[in-house]
């Protein structure tokens, strides 16, 4: 049996491993930095480095490498070896300065334009409030990630510049209302993460999953997930012994994995981990994906992160769930037991609604990409148009403050399940709400419109620096007020009803809520092009640079990255469509048809009374596919070459690709999958849908 308390943390420089190694004054000094944002002394980091390096080598170590996460969606890493000449020989040294400072050749990682490809200095620095660890005889150091003139070029350090910010206004709000203790504020997010396991000989035989990570050919197999069978269902074996390993592998490097499952579609399952801030919470995410995909070779799977690798079934998603606490011990999203007197509750509770009504278009971005324009309003994930979900109790409470009405708490009733061996319990207040984008789940808010393969950092850091601007505000309309109390709740009321618009408690797939939505004045952008236009928007622009969270010429560059990376991706996408078309499925259709052509022949030969009205039809039907699809194959090759014409515009090429070039790419699927169900399974090129999705 495994002993989980000692396996957990055991390849983590975690706070009991530094607590033991270091003097005590270097611990207190390190405790300061991570709990208080206090700069770091260069004494201290040589202290750290040499213990840290001590435990590593009597670990097996024999590198490091600084971790961080790049603009190219994933993470980035570079080992060097711990040995130093002493003579004829070598010894393991690490120094402060090798531990704070990394220099990883920038040149090649996107930068928007903000260098140029000859200019490759970059620099990675520690962030010593995320713990090291031990993977591969490798430790790995997390860190940020910037360009030698001081622009940042990573996914972390925004967010660690948010949460500071955050923190530092919030603490300023509340000590406006009485609470002198608290010193510092932190977000805390916990990221569910779904995914995909196949069986990596059918992943080995399709080139789309392999370039792509999602099938571009495929018919759906006689059986998906219309019987609901696989929704918390029974794992199998395969897959528990995955999920099993899994476990410890992450339980080893300090996740809190928690919980595990069966998801809606076939072959789709779920994790989901406790609690961590939120740049921890991103970093064992980043680390959670990882250890996935490595998981899964050693049981001869593939785990596959595309938010819609299979047409017909779920796609995979992640929800965001994210909080705010205080350094004592205080969920500021709790509404306690009388939400109605918590004044403290209801102000950060309408900071949270005025921020995503009024920035609703920087979270429809932040989870744009061009795997989750598949999911966004396809009645498996939430909707495009962004709002948000209270529930009934929380949404009278709200309701109650605008009118200027009475309110009380229906409170937790009683669940009676008329069977008397069955305990009774008690309810909570709400139902949940699986259709809305944002919603509030007792005493945090899911955001639920994340793609699976997403970086947590992006949507975290812009819900902490929007969430920041409105606490701002507030601080600003509540600070020379002679009765605090009575000025929140004045505030509060004015907010709350300036901003009901973006609270909605119904059904957000139906098609009454999208015009419902428009009249509200609620944006609906579908897809990552019609979104992402609106990210240099002024006030967007204004908002990051208020906060110094990312300049101008930084958002900038992000929003040329994103362009770019959408454009790339589909171009791919694209080009392995004609590749698998005319290499494999054309020829195979040929293939078939001539056999069928054989075999008519053949029985006529024998006897004119034979009827060859089977493979006649058969023939006609599969040779008219056939030329539709070898001149849809074609068109798809025309459009993207005119795609060229756009170069040097990237909203007008990212737009292009979309309007054009992916309307092309769906019609040749059509015909595609038209005559993979036709077509003799010992000619089809490729593994089915019924194969690959059933066969683990």
């Amino acid at each position: 049996m495994t002993n989980v308390p000692e396996l957990f943390g055991s390849m983590v420089f975690n706070d009991q491993k530094m607590k033991a190694r270091l003097p005590h004054t270097t611990y207190k000094a390190l405790k300061k930095t991570i709990q208080n944002g206090e700069p770091l002394d260069i004494s201290v980091a040589n202290a750290v480095a040499n213990a840290m390096k001590d435990w590593a080598v009597e670990m097996g170590c024999t590198h490091y490498t600084h971790w961080f996460q790049p603009m190219t969606g994933v993470t980035a890493e570079k080992h060097d070896s711990f040995i130093a000449p002493d003579g004829d020989q070598v010894i393991m040294e690490f120094s402060g300065k090798e531990l704070i400072k990394g220099e990883p050749d920038a040149s090649s990682f996107p930068s928007g334009g903000i260098r140029a490809t000859f200019e490759a200095r970059g620099y990675t620095t520690w962030d010593p409030t995320s713990p090291a660890f031990i993977r591969d005889k490798t430790l790995y150091i997390p860190t940020a990630f910037c360009s030698y003139t001081g622009e940042v070029l990573d996914k972390k350090t925004p967010l660690l510049r948010s949460m500071e910010r955050l923190s530092s206004v919030a603490v300023k709000v509340l000590h406006l209302l009485g609470k002198e203790d608290v010193t510092r504020v932190t977000t805390t997010v916990g990221p569910e993460q779904e995914y995909f396991l196949i069986d990596k000989k059918m992943y080995d035989q399709r080139p789309d999953l392999i370039f792509t990570g999602r099938t571009l050919f495929g018919a759906p197999a006689p059986k998906g997930q219309e019987l609901e069978d696989h929704y918390f269902g029974s794992i199998k074996t395969r897959v528990a012994a995955f999920m099993n390993d899994l476990d410890e592998e992450l339980w080893k490097l300090g996740v809190l994995a928690k919980t595990k499952h069966n998801e809606v579609a076939p072959s789709q399952h779920e994790l989901a981990p406790i609690f961590s801030t939120s740049n921890i919470a991103t970093d064992h995410n980043e680390l959670t994906m990882e250890v996935m995909k490595k998981t899964a070779e050693k049981h001869g799977l593939v785990c596959l992160l595309h938010e819609k690798p299979f047409a017909g079934v779920n796609g995979s998603g992640k929800h965001n769930n994210w909080s705010i606490g205080t350094n004592t011990g205080e969920n500021l999203l709790d509404p306690g037991r009388n939400p109605e007197n918590n004044l403290q509750f209801q102000l950060f509770l309408a900071a949270v609604v005025k921020a995503v009504h009024e920035y609703q278009d920087l979270l429809r971005i932040t989870v744009a990409s061009a795997g989750n324009d598949h999911r966004l309003g396809a009645n498996e994930a939430p909707p495009a148009i962004i709002s948000m979900y209270l529930g009934d109790d929380l949404g009278a409470l709200v309701e109650a403050i605008i009118e200027g009405k009475e309110y009380k708490s229906a409170g937790k009733s009683d669940m009676l399940t008329g069977v008397d061996v069955l305990p009774d319990f008690k309810k909570d207040t709400s139902d949940r709400n699986r259709t809305s984008p944002f919603a509030f789940t007792g005493n945090k808010f899911e955001f639920r419109a994340l793609g699976s393969s997403l970086n947590i950092g992006c949507p975290n850091y812009m819900l902490n620096t929007m969430v920041a601007e409105e606490l701002n505000e507030f601080y600003g309309e509540l600070k020379d007020a002679s009765d605090v109390d009575a000025a929140v709740k004045v505030l509060v009321k004015k907010v709350l009803t300036e901003h009901r618009n973006i609270i909605f408690n119904g059904d957000n797939y139906s098609a009454e809520w999208v015009d419902e939505a428009a009249r509200r004045g609620l944006c609906n952008y579908r897809s990552l092009p019609e979104a992402m236009a609106h990210y240099v928007d002024r006030k967007n622009i204004d908002l990051f640079v208020k906060n110094g969270i990312v300049s101008e010429a930084e958002i900038r560059a992000r929003y040329e990255i994103e362009l770019e990376h959408y454009v790339k991706q589909l171009h791919i996408e694209a080009l392995t469509m004609i590749d698998m078309a005319q290499r494999s499925i054309a020829p195979a259709v040929s293939s078939f048809v001539g056999k069928l052509t054989e075999t008519a022949l053949a029985k006529k030969s024998l006897s004119e009374s034979i009827s060859v009205y089977a493979e006649t039809s058969l023939v006609e039907e599969l040779s008219d596919g056939l030329e539709k699809f070898v001149k849809k194959t074609a068109d798809l090759a025309t459009a993207v070459e005119e795609a060229k014409k756009y170069n040097g515009d990237n909203l007008a090429q990212a737009t292009y690709y979309r309007e054009v070039v992916f309307a092309e790419m769906e019609k040749l699927r059509e015909l595609g999958d038209a005559m993979e169900r036709r077509t003799s399974a010992a000619y089809w090129p490729y593994p089915s849908y019924g194969e690959i999705l059933f066969g683990v």
